[in-house]
């Protein structure tokens, strides 16, 4: 068997594995769903924002809205490689747009992505090792791979969302070299306190967004707030995810992790121009 130390490579990551939670995002107001998920979102837009060798692994249900993700993948350039296809209900969130800005109103909480957990294979790691670079979440079910990812990926990125629990932070932690987190209900004191916490537990980066308010970002040696880019405003559902996408293809591409920060902005107001995280709208019954 492949020991996952042994597949970290030397050279420079040059391309992005997302690994973990899609979902369709069910418009309730406008009768329509689209594919969404933080790891599916990351890296269909890494690759909209030019990141070309980009993939995803994940598992969809045997219904409409698997077929759905699965045909959206597909259309976007990304291969069905990694799919698992299983009976099931694919993860659903009911949503509706108030002036632009989505609004969560329920989930399936990840449908059968919940009761099926991903196990990644020796094909798997083989992938996250040529292309060097894994982006997860806390949404993705994936926290027992985590170690195997971190001895294989050369870099490990993570959102937590709005999650800050503390046993959480320090199961999740120490195999993640870059922290994401949403904290716009956090005052820049709070802010700085959380990414401290975070760099105490062993992230390199860590990266706080604050929606209009932009970002604080942490190399751990200074943290420096990135403004917002305007934007034509038609859906903010994804402006997050296109942000990490954008740094992420930036730095990847061999951007500093500082000057990245204005394209990854540039990306979120980008990624509000659209509907819902990256287009695709299917009818709803």
């Amino acid at each position: 068997m492949t020991n996952p130390g042994d597949l970290k490579m030397t050279t420079p990551a040059h391309g992005l594995v997302g690994i973990g939670d899609n979902v369709v995002d069910h418009y309730l107001d406008q009768g329509v769903y689209y594919p969404g998920g933080n790891a599916l979102n990351v890296a269909v837009l890494a690759r909209r924002f030019g990141l070309h060798d980009t993939a995803y692994i994940g598992i969809i249900g045997n219904d409409a809205e698997g077929a759905h993700v699965h045909a959206s993948l597909l259309s976007e350039g990304l291969s069905d490689a990694g799919l698992r296809i299983a009976m099931g209900e694919t993860g659903k969130a009911k949503v509706t747009l108030k002036d632009g800005d989505r609004v969560f109103v329920g989930s399936n909480k990840g449908g059968l992505r919940k009761r099926l957990t991903l196990r990644l294979d020796e094909g798997d790691l083989d992938l996250v090792a040529r292309l060097g670079h894994v982006h997860s979440s806390c949404f993705s079910y994936l926290e027992h791979e985590l170690p195997r990812l971190a001895a294989t990926a050369q870099k490990l990125s993570f959102d937590f969302s709005t999650l800050r629990d503390a046993a959480y932070f320090a199961q999740v932690c120490p195999h993640v070299t870059t922290a994401f987190l949403s904290g716009s209900d956090l005052d820049e004191q709070a802010a700085k306190a959380l990414i401290r916490q975070i760099h105490a537990l062993g992230p390199e980066q860590v990266c706080v967004t604050q929606g209009e308010r932009g970002a604080l970002f942490s190399d751990g040696t200074r943290v420096v707030r990135q403004g917002i880019v305007p934007a034509q405003v038609v859906d903010t559902m994804g402006a997050g995810d296109a942000f990490i996408a954008g740094w992420l293809a930036a730095t990847i591409g061999g951007t500093d992790a500082f000057a990245a920060l204005p394209l990854a902005a540039s990306a979120a107001a980008r990624a509000c121009g659209w509907p819902a995280a990256f287009g695709h709208p299917h009818p709803a019954l």
